[in-house]
């Protein structure tokens, strides 16, 4: 197995996800914040929602694998790597990792299970785990025994961000926010060690200098990439993706397209506000469209350059043009309805994913959205989100796809 992934609506083949786990239960209300949450999801209902969304793919013939199970392959294939990456996980984790690396260490060492190694590094370490051998008097007294020695990562579930397929390769990221760093450790190691992905090109690698984020990166064809300027992804970091992607002679993209959309929470990622549900046809929020500024980046004309100009004229236009349609139909979350719009937006409506032409996965919750996409052709699978979406992402934030059919 190889990535290939050369659009968003292509039969979705192969995907990867993470199911939610004990790293819920370790969020606090004064934590939530840090840890980028709203609200605490109860983990055992968003379990039932995440198993129900996995047996819809599975049932529309997608092949699902997990995150931690890949992981714990790895480390199962290659037991010279445990001492890595249990070393990695440490020296990631913040300076109270740190300070008690040794116990640390010992304890993760001591858990022989691969796949319980990998679950634990992913929920946190609470510093009572580590009793007797951990020694902090003052720190002791004013806090809690509660306190982690490793954070839990708890926005794992939305595989999509830590790293992006584009074609054949990959854009390892460098996450916004430090709380969400560590979890490109786990794609480090898959996609570098895993036989199946072994040898896949990275296009950008997560030590680099500058934000960029999975959610705001949409493979339009064969030809067109579009990224998302956001809350979460620079423009330099833009700049440096596509300069890889041009020197490497295997791609076949033309053009990036960069589309700065407003950097606020509530659209923190393009595919927040825009996804694709078929072959000219696109969901939209539509409160981004009087804001929003679009650049065309190419190759230019010595190697490593890029030229890059501004695309004026609606986003319909600038998308017919590029996908060589004779027209695009932008599908408004929400319907007229500003209300209903801003309300479908938080979420998740447009956050949709597509796993063949015109047949998208959506939120239950958003029934406005999900009747007009019916209108339009649009073939609905619900899934229940009640507590999925307290973390602020849909189907298409959960879903990592590795293999797609072409698009003819």
């Amino acid at each position: 197995m190889s990535i290939c992934v050369t659009s968003e609506i292509g039969k979705l083949k192969k995907v990867m996800l993470h199911r939610p786990g004990a790293e819920l239960e370790h969020l606090v209300p004064e934590e939530l914040e840090r840890l980028l949450f709203d609200d605490i999801p109860y983990l055992k209902t968003a379990q039932k929602e995440h198993d129900i969304f996995a047996g819809l793919l599975r049932e529309n013939g997608v092949e699902v694998l997990y995150l931690e199970d890949l992981t714990a392959d790895v480390l199962r294939w290659n037991p010279q790597l445990k001492g890595t990456f249990v070393r990695q996980v440490i020296e990631e984790a913040g300076s109270t990792a740190v300070r008690f690396s040794q116990q640390l260490y010992e304890y993760l060492m001591d858990i022989e299970d691969e796949k319980e190694l990998v679950l634990k590094v992913m929920a946190g370490v609470g510093l009572n785990e580590l009793r007797p051998g951990a020694y902090s008097p003052l720190a002791d007294l004013v806090r809690t025994q509660r306190r982690f020695v490793t954070d839990p990562i708890p926005n794992l579930y939305f595989t999509r961000d830590p790293f992006a397929t584009i074609g054949r390769g990959v854009s390892l990221n460098h996450m916004y926010s430090k709380t969400r760093r560590r979890e490109t450790i786990f794609g480090q190691y898959v996609l570098t060690y895993h036989p199946d992905f072994a040898g896949t090109p990275f296009y950008y690698e997560r030590t680099g200098p500058f934000s960029i984020e999975g959610g705001d990166i949409l493979n339009l064809s064969r030809k067109v990439l579009a990224v998302g300027i956001s809350q979460r992804t620079t423009p330099e970091a833009i700049e440096i993706l596509a300069q890889n992607i041009f020197r490497d002679e295997s791609s076949e993209i033309e053009t990036v397209l960069a589309l700065d959309i407003p950097s606020i929470r509530a659209y923190m990622h393009l595919d927040t506000v825009c996804t694709q549900v078929d072959r000219d046809k696109f969901v939209i929020h539509p409160g981004i469209l009087g804001s929003l500024q679009i650049y065309g980046i190419r190759r230019g004309d010595r190697a490593g350059q890029l030229r890059v100009e501004e695309k004026k004229g609606a986003l319909t236009d600038v998308l017919a043009e590029l996908l060589e349609l004779d027209q695009v139909t932008m599908i408004h979350c929400g319907g007229k309805d500003r209300i209903a719009s801003e309300r479908e937006q938080w979420n998740d409506g447009s956050n949709t994913l597509c796993i063949e032409p015109g047949t998208v996965v959506v939120y239950d919750r958003n029934d406005i959205t999900n009747s007009i996409l019916k209108e339009n052709g649009v073939r609905v699978l619900e899934m229940p989100s009640s507590e999925l979406s307290r973390g602020r992402g849909g189907p298409r934030c959960m879903s990592m796809p590795l293999e797609r059919e072409q698009v003819q």
